[in-house]
């Protein structure tokens, strides 16, 4: 599926679109900020001349490295309702996108102004609250960053509702993330002195995540060093910017604060596997056919990693059983088996769906 840019287009790169990306921003996650920004550089990517903004907490330690114009607020979004609706009647954006975040009143707002709007729901709770007929009547486009199979179906009464309404079902788009780059990877690889195929990639998602006794974070890297003194091969660590902490040392491990999506992705392309928790990183694994050991970090991850984990897609524990399971995820009868199930899997690109549905959306007329 490709985004056609032809110059009878009435979406040319010529465009100037205003675009204002509204995520959850917090102390502790990331994943929604993480997925506006990679769908923000593809917006600049596909229109250059296009006005970009993000609505985001000052509480979140990215929110002060965003590398396009912020507004900061003194809480999340969705709750600085009027806030963010000021923002929206001066900048008057023509897409804004809530990540999991935005009030019924603060989607109105958008829909008021004549922009279009887009939600993106990650659970089946978000999901619910976006078919919601007073914000579904408001909502030209509701993408759901997870596969059909992890969230469910949408129930009969739901599908109903929104038929009475004439609006369309969410859409599952999987996930998003930046397409692997191989001259990229391989300025990597070299940057960090890795050989294709002969590490593993480490990450416990944002680096704020607590667990009983600690930082999930911590308990990751527990578990790659243990992973470089059983098996050889260097660890790659990828702290994430919530990190507390000053990064520690160890032998066999490159222990890095964060790393951009693509280069992530690129990384964890070139990776023998992965030991990841049940965020976004997971499914971006899967997307990827990627071996992968998870534990879940946080309380909406479990139900997600189970899904998973039944499909035969990734090999699955708790978070203190980390490292004494990553032999297991190498062994052939593992390996074979996972590999399998992930080939059989459909492939996903939840950002191209997102970029042809904003195209789709941007010559509509209203």
């Amino acid at each position: 599926m490709t985004i056609s840019m032809a110059p009878n287009s009435a979406v040319t790169q010529s465009m100037a679109p205003k675009f204002l990306f509204i995520p959850v921003s917090s102390a502790e996650g990331m994943g929604e900020y993480m997925r506006s920004l990679i769908v923000a550089d593809e917006v600049k990517r596909c229109w250059p001349a296009a006005e970009v903004c993000f609505i985001l907490s000052k509480e979140a330690p990215y929110a002060a490295s965003c590398p396009y114009p912020t507004k900061l607020l003194d809480r999340t979004p969705t709750k600085e309702v009027k806030a963010v609706n000021d923002i929206m009647e001066t900048f008057r954006p023509d897409v804004v996108l809530f990540d999991a975040s935005g009030r019924k009143s603060q989607l109105a707002r958008a829909h008021a102004l004549g922009a279009k709007v887009v939600f993106f729901s990650q659970h089946r709770r978000k999901r619910s609250r976006g078919m919601k007929i007073g914000r579904a009547r408001v909502t030209d486009a509701h993408l759901v960053v997870q596969p059909e199979f992890v969230i469910g179906p949408v129930s009969a009464f739901d599908a109903f509702k929104l038929k009475l309404i004439g609006k369309p079902l969410p859409e599952c788009i999987g996930p998003v993330f930046s397409a692997p780059d191989k001259a990229r990877q391989q300025e990597l690889l070299a940057q960090y002195g890795l050989a294709e195929g002969e590490f593993v990639l480490f990450n416990a998602g944002s680096g704020g995540h607590k667990l009983a006794g600690g930082l999930a974070a911590d308990r990751f890297f527990e578990a790659a060093q243990a992973s470089y003194a059983a098996s050889g091969l260097k660890s790659v660590m990828v702290f994430g910017p919530n990190y507390p902490k000053t990064l520690p040392e160890a032998s066999g491990v490159i222990c890095l604060s964060a790393l951009a999506n693509s280069d992530f992705i690129n990384l964890l392309v070139a990776a023998k596997a992965a030991v990841l928790s049940g965020g976004d990183t997971l499914l971006q694994a899967i997307a990827l056919k990627k071996l992968v050991l998870t534990a879940p970090v946080s309380k909406d991850q479990p139900p997600r990693i189970a899904v998973c984990a039944d499909r035969g897609l990734v090999l699955a524990c708790e978070p203190e059983q980390l490292a004494a399971k990553i032999p297991a995820l190498f062994s052939d009868e593992t390996t074979a088996s996972l590999q399998q199930a992930l080939a059989a899997e459909a492939d996903m690109d939840g950002l191209q769906l997102t970029m042809n549905k904003i195209k789709h959306l941007l010559e509509v007329q209203p």
